[in-house]
């Protein structure tokens, strides 16, 4: 009964707005799948220079939209592409570094007589009727000169402090002195300790029982054959160490190989609009050459296993998320978790929503990686675990100086303005 005027004066622009934009989003995808083009994230609307509507007056609306065609991936590989495999070999020394932090891990605090340069104390604070029963204190972190203070002191030794001036961390401060750091008056920072245990570290010595909780029990019984099991442990870790270095170095190859242009502006906007403000812009820029990097492989593994016709199945899931697990259980110690309860887990994880895709992409870059070093020349080279982590410092260090001659200004002197960058390609209006 009421009025049409009146409808079309309450819901006319609202309904109109929506009717637009159902049929704005019906013709992109229907312009889209006529064309057969393979985007690259999602259409944009183009607000550089055009008209605002005004849909109150206009009979004929026109909307812009930029999109991202995803350039064809041109990657011949062969015998010539060559990438060195880092194999890391095992020396004396490591074997006994090796050993020695193994029996750290394992070891405890134990009494000592007086604090030396790594102990710890356990101690009283008084400051009047104030009094703090039983505060921990380490040396280790104490710079050389605190250190000073508190090294060579027993059991029942009393001493005052200035605590702002030993303990300049306010957090710190007022952990150990069992208050919000608020509540800390600087004006009365003098407190009287007074020590009640002084412990140092010790390793774990060799026993059965350390055996029995490293490797499962009764598998070791005597230093000899414990000393092999981690020889072996070192062997499996080196090879992890290998595989990830080998890893990392073939996607680095194939993205530079390819060597994929990408239409970066409209990518920065686009994940600009995806996140819906919770990053900005600046941010964006400074974690953009990752995203490169990672959204370039991406395209690489999709162009390998479309082209090599590589499928993942339920059994290589099921093997991967079953791996992922035994990593996992590693990662506490537990390295002989029954194979039929790591069944169990690898079958919850496939049918988690959040794990799949992560799961999916491991095995999807795990086949593409398999069928690349079957197909170029991976040379072997031996190298020790020290020589390895000063060539990836070495690495880092150029990759770093690479990125700040990037960034560093441009010199005054020049009096003409850059040229104006090539449009990116491929854009499509």
């Amino acid at each position: 009964m009421a009025p049409m005027g009146l409808i079309e004066k309450m819901y006319g622009g609202t309904a109109l707005v929506d009717a637009v934009n159902g049929l704005i989003s019906d013709g992109l995808n229907n312009y889209v799948k006529e064309n057969k083009m393979d985007l690259i994230g999602e259409p944009m609307p183009d607000m550089d220079g055009k008209k605002q509507v005004d849909w109150d007056k206009d009979q004929v609306f026109e909307f812009s939209f930029e999109v991202a065609v995803r350039p064809e991936i041109k990657l011949a590989l062969g015998k010539s592409d060559k990438v060195t495999n880092y194999k890391l070999t095992t020396t004396p020394e490591a074997l006994q570094q090796y050993k020695e932090d193994t029996l750290r891990q394992f070891g405890s605090l134990v009494d000592t007589e007086k604090a030396g340069d790594d102990d710890f104390m356990v101690v009283d604070l008084e400051q009047g009727e104030k009094k703090v029963e039983k505060s921990y204190i380490s040396l280790k972190t104490m710079d050389a000169k605190t250190k000073k203070t508190f090294k060579g002191k027993k059991k029942g030794d009393e001493f005052e402090v200035d605590v702002v001036k030993c303990f300049p961390n306010e957090v710190d401060r007022a952990s150990m002195l069992r208050i919000k750091k608020e509540e800390f008056d600087a004006s009365n920072p003098i407190y009287k300790i007074t020590v009640q245990e002084v412990k140092t570290f010790k390793p774990a010595e060799e026993s059965q029982d350390l055996y029995d909780r490293l490797f499962g029990k009764d598998k070791v019984k005597d230093s000899a054959a414990f000393d092999k099991e981690l020889e072996a442990k070192l062997v499996a870790e080196y090879a992890q160490q290998s595989d990830f270095r080998l890893r990392r170095d073939l996607v680095d190859y194939l993205v530079k190989k390819a060597d994929v242009e990408l239409p970066e502006n409209f990518l920065k906007k686009w994940l600009f609009s995806i996140n819906e403000g919770k990053f900005t812009m600046e941010q964006i820029e400074a974690e953009f050459p990752l995203f490169l990097q990672d959204y370039r492989w991406q395209m690489i593994v999709r162009n390998i296993c479309e082209n090599q016709k590589i499928e993942i199945k339920k059994e290589d899931l099921l093997a991967q998320a079953k791996a992922m697990t035994a990593s996992q259980f590693a990662m506490y110690g537990m390295t002989n978790v029954p194979d039929e309860q790591l069944s169990q887990y690898a079958e919850q994880l496939i049918n988690n929503e959040k794990e799949i895709n992560r799961i999916y992409e491991k095995c999807e870059e795990d086949k593409v990686l398999d069928y690349v070093k079957s197909v170029i020349t991976i040379n072997d080279k031996e190298i020790t675990q020290e020589d390895l982590v000063k060539l990836n410092a070495k690495e880092a260090t150029k990759e770093a100086t690479k990125e700040t001659t990037k960034k560093a200004p441009a010199k005054k002197t020049a009096a003409k303005k850059a040229p104006a960058k090539k449009a990116e390609k491929p854009v499509e209006e």
